[in-house]
Parts: C-alpha cells; structure tokens; sequence
C-alpha cells in the first residue's frame, strides 16, 4: 500500500516498529499511577507478571520489550539528596536489574525481541561482554542492547565516585567501550571454532580462538572472550542520546534510536541530523537506523470514553512523583520556584525551552507553574501522550511519521498491562487496516535484528555498521583477518 507524499508522487507506508517501553519498577513512565485499582505494574517482584506480558505483547506481533533501568534513585527534587519524593511516590523506586527476568520471558515466547539498558560508565566490558553473550544464546538470539553513559550523580556516587564524569567524557568512554565488546564478540572467536569432535576429543580448535590485545585509554583487554559466538554475535545495538555527542554516537553504532518529546517538530531535526551524519561520517545507509519516538496512548472507543480515562489517570497521578522523575532526568529541582510562580519566565533556559514546547504542544494550559508540568509528566512522561480513539491515536502516528520521519515507536504504558490490552484490542486493528503494521513475524523464531528490520537472514550487523569489519568468519584463517585495532 502507498500514501501520497504531500501531494508529490507515491511514497510507500513504512511498516512500523512497535516496542513495550517498561522498567522493573512500579509505574514507570507514569508515577502514582500504581494507585489505580487495575494496574499491576506493582508485581514487577513476579517472574510470571513478566512472563505473561511477554506473552501477551508476542501475541499482537510486538517487535520487541524494551527495558529501561536507572543505577540510581531521582534526588534532585526537594533536594539536595533527598529521595523521599521518589520513594513515597515510587517514581522508578524500587527499581530491580532488567537482565535477569529475560531469559524467563524468552522461553515462554518464540519471536519477540528484548532490549535492555545497560551503562558503559560503571562495568567493565570484558564483564559485561559476557553476559550479554549468555543472554543471546538464551534467548535464541533476540537480545539487544541500549547503550547509555548515564545521567544520575546518584549512581555515581554508589558506585565509588563523587560525581559522574563530565558529559563528553562519559560518551569517549562509551566509545572505546563499545569498541571492545565489538572485539570480544566478533574478533575473539572464529564463527566456527567450536568442533566439538568426539572422535579427536576436541571441544573447541584452540587456532580458532584468540586474544584480542586491547589496549587502549581506558581499558586493557587481552581476551580471549569467555564466550563462544552468540546467534546475533553483537546484539542489537540501540540507543537514545540527542546531545552532540550521543548523536555522532548514535551515527555510527547505533541501529536502533529512541526519541522523547512532545510533537513530531521538536525531534525532527535529530532524526534528520542522525541520518545525515550517519551517512557522510561513516557510510551507513541512513534509513537502516531505525527512529522509534516514545508514545504514551490513552485509547478508548469514543473521545469521551478515552478523555474520561485520561481524567481519572490524572487525578491519581504523583505530582512529588513526576517532579522527582523531571529533577533527575533534567538536573534540575522546581521545588526552589514558587507554586504559582509561572516557568516560561524563569531564568533557567532549559526549563524556559521546555514550556515553551509544552506550551505550543498543548496550548489549553493557561500557565505553566511546577504543578502544571509535574501533571503534565505523570501520564507518560516527557513523551507525547495522544488521547482519542484508535483512529484520532493513529493520526497523530501516521503525523509522527510525515513529520519527524520516525520508524516507529516506543510505547509507554499508564496502566499495565490495561493501557497495552488497549494497544492490542483498539490501536492494532486500526494501523493494521491502514497497513501501518505487519500481521506476522517476518521471520518466525528468528533474532531480533532479522525482525526489527524484517531482514531475514541478516542475523549479523549490516555490512555497513562498524561491528561488521570485527567478525571473525568461519573458513579464515586469523592472519588474513587480524583484530582491527579501531
């Protein structure tokens, strides 16, 4: 099927991506919502919540469960160092290490893909190397990686610094790190080094094993890797920094994006940046990154039905809760500005650029003061969150995608798993009718990467991603291809 492209030519309808956006924690996105009579987001402790989910999300052809993770609690509001906000509120607090539910949720499905956050700033890659590559095997290949540097002083602190380090220097560490793991998983081992040769007694041909001999600034890796090839070997690389430098990381590692804000307008010029600089600096193809914009949708059969909700997903909403959320997230406490005080004039210029965009996202709120924005973020966050019916929530996608050039999107959710029984029963059908979304795996129990990109086959990162030129063929002898050392 095709759409007219603003009125020039045929442009074919992109297929979307669609993800769960959780986090082992209470409420996620959406803090105090846990209040609501059927949200279960509190049994986040239970494996079986999880298992179902999983299940349930594969059913409707999700492409993946994307799980975000924090090393810290959110102090900043009402501080300094003050985590009761977010701990009263339970504003991603408790919040449990998303790695270990995976393998669970992958033996009960086949297909969907899973993505966890894990911080380069804080473990060391030889470690965590190894335990992405268990993972892999696991699941049969369906893991993928978000690569952060993190934004919380709080983990910093926890984990032996007083500080985080400086922004820039976080994303060198980032680089180099990833570097590394690239040479772990695809340089260290030949795709065929395992012979498990009973008649010979060899388990493993020790030719087609190797160190890596990394040594670089911040990190001295002599390998070999602890693990044989995993089916992805590097798992899916995703990724969600828009500050200069997460961009022209973004540009050359990352294969998936994910990107927050109020309108299609606001994150339109990163995506078009990414893309650009994705191409120019090192010879991707830029649509083979794939752009997936957070969305938090309040569904219901009528306007009336799903404003109503909306309502009532407010009124229960934390306001301490998101407040906390948006110090931790921004740096920044409003607990120091007055309750009526109105933001848009303020001197701090990130909060003045923030209200600004609210303000013209949603220009029915008469004044923008600390409690306006901390209801505003208690239903999905610093996302967009679209309220009608399934065809009023599908225009607005069908806009994202015109305007912002997304691929899909990450979908948060205000009640769980209500608000992704909603996406399934109301939302699904709808995109399906418009051809916005597919019926089936393209590639049944296949990896993540072969069906975020509906790629069959392509089990590896693309030809032109830089963890391609590490890997490691079966048949190659090592001295026609060394470890590059970049």
């Amino acid at each position: 099927m095709s759409e007219t492209n603003n009125g020039v030519g045929e442009k074919p309808k992109k297929s979307l991506i669609l993800n769960a956006f959780v986090e082992m924690c209470s409420g996620h996105q959406s803090p105090g919502l846990w209040r609501h009579p059927e949200d279960e987001s509190h049994k986040f402790n239970d494996i079986d919540h999880w298992v179902e989910l999983a299940q349930l999300l594969e059913s409707a052809k999700f492409h993946g469960i994307f799980i975000a993770d924090v090393l810290g609690g959110y102090d900043v509001y009402k501080g300094p160092r003050n985590l009761d906000p977010a701990v009263i509120s339970g504003a991603q607090w408790p919040v449990n290490e998303p790695l270990a539910v995976v393998p669970a949720m992958a033996a009960a499905t086949k297909n969907i893909g899973f993505g966890v956050t894990v911080t380069t700033t804080y473990e060391q890659p030889y470690h965590l190397a190894r335990r992405l590559s268990t993972v892999d095997h696991l699941t049969k290949g369906r893991l993928g990686w978000n690569v952060v540097t993190g934004y919380l002083d709080s983990a910093a602190r926890n984990m032996g610094q007083a500080e985080q380090p400086h922004h820039d220097d976080r994303y060198a560490v980032a680089e180099e790190y990833v570097k590394v793991t690239y040479k772990l998983w695809e340089s260290s081992w030949r795709q065929d080094a395992v012979a498990l040769d009973r008649e010979r007694g060899v388990y493993t041909e020790p030719s087609r094993v190797r160190q890596i001999n990394h040594s670089g600034k911040y990190f001295n890796v002599p390998g070999p890797h602890l693990c044989q090839p995993s089916p992805q070997r590097t798992p899916v690389i995703l990724q969600a920094g828009t500050s200069k430098a997460g961009k022209t990381f973004a540009a050359q590692h990352a294969e998936a994006i994910f990107v927050a804000g109020h309108s299609p307008a606001v994150v339109a010029k990163n995506v078009a940046e990414i893309r650009q600089l994705a191409q120019s600096e090192f010879g991707r193809d830029p649509q083979s990154i794939k752009f997936l914009a957070l969305l938090c949708p309040v569904l219901g059969r009528t306007e009336e039905e799903a404003l109503e909700k909306f309502k009532y997903y407010r009124s229960l909403g934390s306001i301490d809760g998101a407040l906390a959320l948006f110090g931790g997230w921004t740096g920044i406490d409003l607990d120091t500005y007055g309750d009526d005080e109105e933001l848009r004039h303020v001197e701090s210029n990130a909060i003045r650029s923030a209200v600004e965009g609210w303000s013209k996202a949603t220009p029915e709120v008469a004044k923008w003061t600390k409690a306006t924005v901390g209801q505003h973020i208690t239903v999905g966050g610093l996302g967009a969150t679209p309220v009608g019916t399934a065809a009023q929530v599908a225009d607005n996608m069908e806009r994202w995608i015109k305007e912002a050039d997304v691929d899909g999107f990450n979908l948060a959710y205000a009640v769980k798993p209500g608000s992704f029984k909603d996406v399934i029963d109301l939302l699904i059908p709808e995109l399906r009718r418009r051809g916005l979304f597919w019926d089936d795996y393209a590639v049944q129990k296949g990896t993540y990467r072969e069906n975020l990109n509906a790629t069959p086959g392509q089990s590896g990162p693309r030809d032109d991603h830089p963890a391609a030129k590490y890997r490691w063929k079966a048949g190659v002898d090592a001295a026609d291809h060394p470890v590059p050392e970049n």
